[in-house]
């Protein structure tokens, strides 16, 4: 079965990682940046021994993103600041090909022991089953 596992995170949390401080979000420190990358680099390189791993990306800050909606006649309407600062998004995501929901749900639960600076709010793994076939009317 495919299962998506999701990373969620926020605008503090990309700024933190480029040295600007918050409540929810000390200033990351280079040792520690490194010490995430080692993190999931290792993980990566475990999926793909075991097979399990299809495909996982890291997201570019919200800040980046573009929101696009429409106006009351049904036209796009883009906006470059969909995203306010403490609004949790997806930040990275892991596409894998596991033997059960529990396994992708061993995965997460490694996901979320990557090492982060002490005082950085926590944020949910999310674990949903791929649908690969239409649903039968």
């Amino acid at each position: 079965m495919k299962f998506m596992i999701m990373l969620q995170g926020t605008q503090t949390d990309y700024d933190a990682m480029e040295g600007s401080a918050s409540k929810e979000a000390p200033v990351w420190r280079q040792d520690e940046l490194q010490a995430m990358f080692r993190f999931m680099q290792k993980l990566n390189e475990d999926l793909a021994a075991s097979g399990e791993f299809l495909e996982g990306q890291g997201l570019t800050a919200p800040s980046q993103a573009r929101l696009v909606t429409a106006d009351d006649n049904g036209r796009p309407v883009v906006s470059h600041d969909g995203y306010g600062e403490g609004r949790e998004v997806l930040a990275g995501y892991w596409l894998l090909e596991c033997e059960s929901i529990e396994r992708a749900t061993e995965i997460a639960a490694r996901v979320h022991q990557c090492p982060v600076p002490e005082g950085t709010s926590s944020h949910p793994v999310i674990v949903r089953p791929v649908q690969e076939e239409p649903p039968v009317a």
